[in-house]
């Protein structure tokens, strides 16, 4: 590989996130482990986008900064290049992050009391976003079967029906359980949705991290009806490991729902644009960094492999549901340990694995931890070694 993907860089007392929790949860914790919660890499970052911010260091003066006609033809030429997606600058609208935007939006296209749906399990701070405005969950549960998750039409179809659904946040690729929707499910979901008079916010922010034997669409770019009816919130944040710099696209074709989208930003948090380096990061992602990804992709899938031949060789009772998108791995424990809490107490005590519990995407999500893949695969059959010697310690 041209890129280094094994050498890693310790996070600790940086200000590091999932760094801080970990030392938080277990201050007796050596300085070998790595947690693997929240959805950053750790892995360097690409040196394109190293060196090309110390050039523009070297070269700039740090004031108050807006999105240049490079960025936004960075931005568009990613789309149609990555994505076959054909997109005009008019329909962005940047964000520090896609979570910020959420907020925003639960806001801006819906009232007080609307419904707004979900699949759950799913990414948490969507409930956030949706109880912080007061408007209500409507969840439609994801049925397991066997190692992956598939629609429950019938209940979704119900709860888009319902007179006070009125917006439905779509993870696509979903978020914990690692589906890579069809274009035939997507199809069928945006039908359900224009019969209802539901808007869709697709969160498709991991739409780059797709395994090689699958196909990201974006919604939006099914039909114009499909465009014309939906949010679509994508960033290069999670695909460059650059969330620090808090940069996201917030891509809307409909000028009637950009025009409330941005008259709530407005309102809320006023003409706000991106940090200075966030703008550059992300030109320079887009303009210079896909064979980094590229290859970013065989070592998660290579990642992906290791779980599950770990798995079925040394620990079959724990169910490792299919990845076919995102770098976050979702595996069942449910049969090793029932009681959510003492799994939670298992893995930080014991293991020493610092995961992302299953119960915080919802109830559907018990029993379940969400592994991050984006390390070094020696720093991952650590873990696993790790992982197995406290299991027969413990349970057998």
């Amino acid at each position: 590989m041209k890129y280094d993907f094994e050498t890693l860089i310790s996070r600790k007392n940086v200000g590091a996130s999932k760094w801080n929790l970990m030392q938080k949860l277990n201050k007796d914790i050596n300085e070998e482990i790595v947690p693997f919660s929240i959805a950053d890499m750790e892995f360097k970052n690409p040196p394109e986008i190293i060196e090309g911010l110390k050039k523009y260091m070297d070269a700039s003066v740090f004031g108050y900064t807006e999105a240049t006609e490079d960025y936004y033809k960075a931005v568009c030429n990613w789309m149609e290049r990555r994505h076959d997606w054909k997109i005009e600058k008019e329909w962005i609208t940047e964000f520090s992050g896609v979570v910020p935007a959420l907020f925003t939006i639960v806001r801006a296209l819906t009232n007080e009391e609307d419904g707004v749906l979900v699949m759950t399990p799913v990414y948490y701070p969507f409930y956030k976003a949706i109880e912080a405005g007061n408007r209500k969950i409507v969840k439609s549960s994801l049925k397991l079967c066997e190692d992956h998750y598939e629609i429950d039409f019938k209940d979704f179809e119900e709860k888009a029906s319902l007179e006070s659904t009125k917006l439905f946040i779509l993870c696509s690729p979903h978020n914990p359980v690692g589906r890579v929707w069809s274009k035939e499910e997507l199809i069928k979901i945006g039908k359900i949705c224009i019969d209802n008079n539901v808007l869709i916010v697709a969160d498709e922010i991991h739409f780059d991290l797709i395994m090689p034997e699958y196909k990201h669409m974006v919604f939006a770019n099914i039909s114009k009806e499909f465009a014309s009816n939906s949010v679509i919130c994508t960033a290069p944040s999670k695909t460059f490991n650059l969330a620090g710099l808090q940069a996201s696209n917030i891509i809307i074709p409909n000028k009637r729902i950009r025009d409330k989208v941005l008259h709530e930003k407005m309102i809320t948090i006023g003409n706000a644009g991106l940090n200075i380096f966030g703008y550059k990061a992300c030109e320079i992602a887009y303009n210079e960094c896909e064979e980094w990804l590229n290859e970013l992709i065989q070592v998660i899938h290579q990642n992906k492999k290791l779980v599950e031949g770990f798995m079925k060789a040394n620990l079959p009772e724990v169910k490792v549901i299919n990845l076919e998108g995102t770098y976050l791995q979702w595996l069942d424990f449910s049969a090793i340990e029932k009681d959510h809490k003492a799994l939670e107490k298992f893995m930080r005590m014991e293991a020493l694995m610092f995961l992302d519990e299953g119960y915080i995407f919802g109830k559907e999500g018990i029993g379940f931890e969400r592994i991050n893949l984006a390390c070094p695969t020696k720093i991952l059959e650590k873990a696993l070694e790790r992982l197995l010697e406290a299991v027969k310690k413990c349970y057998k």
